[in-house]
This record gives structure tokens, sequence and C-alpha cells, in this order.
């Protein structure tokens, strides 16, 4: 009796074991691949439990679906211009058909890093120097293309690929740099060149505007004279006018108060010629005694002639001769 419960319990140990080789557990974004007796028969083991039939099915390959890295080791190419440069990127790729990354190329990632390789060396060699430096997006692109292209049949898709260095060799870096010091002293030199030159031009233009600008201000200022001038000589003309007009009024009510007083009184007569003959003689002493007069000549004689034509002014023409 113990010897059969022994055995029952070593066939149920026996079994568990059988059972237990038989659960495969997948992580999440990893699959796997199953041979039943080392023939893919489309048998797939998805992310989370899964059973197998022990002894008869076998895990032959499991990989992550995730984007990954590949990073490519710098290498040696020759441009198109014959220039030694070296060359390191990065791909981004992920696996989109696992049966075919198993089955269609044995090891996966050797085979795309020597693609990558021989794909970056024939872009370089299409190019020139100068041109690697200028065109790394272009190229980027391209190898992106050709690469997804190439490494369809393997399942793969290529989603990202950059060029990370890009160094050409000692003697050309030393060339490179004598060129640049040589382009940068060129641009100084063009840069000195265009200040000068502007700096002529904007004292030029500015000595041009000042001399416009004091032909003006004298224009104006001789403008301003001329009218400042015909302004004073109109209101000195007009002052003159009036003055004139003035001392004539003046005179006319002289003559007509005059007047007015030998009709109102005839015995004025003979007084107002003596203060006219009087005025006459003062006359002549102020007419001596002026500094631009050194001799004047008087003759008694015409003094009874004056006095008389006065006479003949303020009186009424019937009055009798002065004798």
């Amino acid at each position: 009796m113990g010897s059969i419960f022994g055995l029952i319990i070593t066939m149920m140990i026996l079994g568990g074991s059988i059972a237990a080789s038989g659960v495969r557990i997948v992580n999440q974004s990893d699959e796997a691949l199953v041979e039943t007796l080392g023939k893919y028969t489309g048998k797939k083991l998805s992310p989370g439990l899964n059973f197998v039939v022990p002894f008869l099915d076998r895990v032959v390959f499991k990989q992550t679906i995730r984007e990954r890295v590949l990073d490519i080791p710098p290498q040696q190419c020759i441009t198109r211009d014959n220039v030694s440069i070296s060359v390191d990127a990065v791909v981004y790729w992920r696996i989109v058909d696992m049966e075919k990354a198993y089955y269609k190329v044995e090891n996966l990632q050797s085979a795309m890093v020597n693609l990558v390789l021989t794909q970056v060396r024939a872009e370089m060699g299409k190019l020139e120097l100068d041109e690697t430096f200028t065109a790394r997006s272009e190229i980027n692109e391209i190898l992106l293309r050709e690469l997804d292209i190439s490494t369809d049949p393997w399942g793969v898709k290529v989603t990202r690929v950059e060029l990370r260095d890009i160094v050409p060799s000692k003697a050309v870096q030393d060339s490179m740099e004598l060129q640049m010091a040589a382009e940068r002293k060129k641009r100084a030199a063009i840069l000195t060149s265009e200040g000068e030159r502007e700096s002529a031009v904007n004292s030029a233009k500015g000595r041009a505007e000042s001399a416009v600008l004091d032909a003006e201000a004298r224009k104006t200022a001789a403008i301003l004279d001329a009218e400042a001038e015909q302004k004073s000589i109109i209101l000195r003309a007009q002052a003159l006018q009036q003055e004139q007009v003035l001392q004539a009024q003046a005179t006319a009510q002289a003559i007509q108060i005059i007047a007015k007083t030998i009709a109102a009184d005839p015995d004025a007569r003979e007084s107002l010629q003596y203060i006219l003959a009087q005025q006459y003689l003062e006359m002549g002493l102020k007419i001596g005694s002026s500094d631009s007069s050194k001799v004047m000549f008087m003759d008694p004689k015409s003094i009874p002639a004056t006095l008389e034509g006065m006479r003949a002014i303020v009186g009424d023409g019937n009055t009798p001769p002065m004798g």
C-alpha cells in the first residue's frame, strides 16, 4: 500500500513538472515564435499567459516589437572629390513582422549594421566634402528611404536615420582652418571697405545737405531783409507824407486864422507886416550864424520889396506900397 501511494505521489510530481514546462509568460510589447517538432506552423505567443505542448512545442525566437536604437560605429568613407572622412550614424528601427525577422535573415542586427555601413559609404561617395556638411538633412532622408526599402523583406521598419559626426582627416582639417581664416580676413576687409565707403557717402551727403540748408537760410534771410527794408521804406514814405499833409493843414489853418484876424481888424495888418519883417531878419541871422556858412550878402534894397511881397500875400491887394 505504501509503495502504491509513493508511486502516485511521484506521478503527480512528474505530471506537475510536465504541465509547468508547458506554461510560457510573454511580457508586454514582446512576441515569441513556436515550432512544433522543428517546424513553424504559424503559432505565435502574444503578451500574457500562454500554453505550449511539452516536448513537442519549442519557443525558438522571442523579441520585442518596440522601437530600438542601432549604433553604427565610425567608418572611413571617400567623397567624390577624393577626401577621406570618418562617418558614424544612429538608426531607429523596430520589428513589424516577427516571422520574417527570424526566418528571412540570419542575425538580423548584424545584417542591418552592414547594410547601413554600405548605404552610408555609397551616399558619401556621391557628394563632395563641402556638400557633406551642408546637405546632412538630405542625406538622412535618402538613407532612411533606402534602408526602409532594403529591410522591408526582413520584417523591419526603419523609422529614422541620423548622421552624428562627419570628421575629415587631420590634413583636411588643417587646410579647412586655413581656408576659413582666409575667408574671415576677406569678409573683414570687405566689411571695412564697405564701412569706409558708407562713411564717405554719408559725409558727402551731410556736406551737401549742410550747403543746401545754408543757401536756403541765406536766401530766406535776404528775402526777409528785403521785405523788412521795403516795409521800412513804405512806412517812412507814409510818415513823411502824413507829416507833409499835417504841415500843409497847419499852414492852411494858420493862413485862415491870419486872414480872419486881418479881416476882423484892419489895423492888425501893419503889425503882421512888422512881425514878418522881423522873422525874415531873424532867419537871415540864423543862416549867417550857421557852421556851414562863412559869408552872407544881403541887399538892403531888397528888404522893402520882400516886405511888399509878404504884404501882398497877407493884404487885400489895395493897400498902398511901403516907401
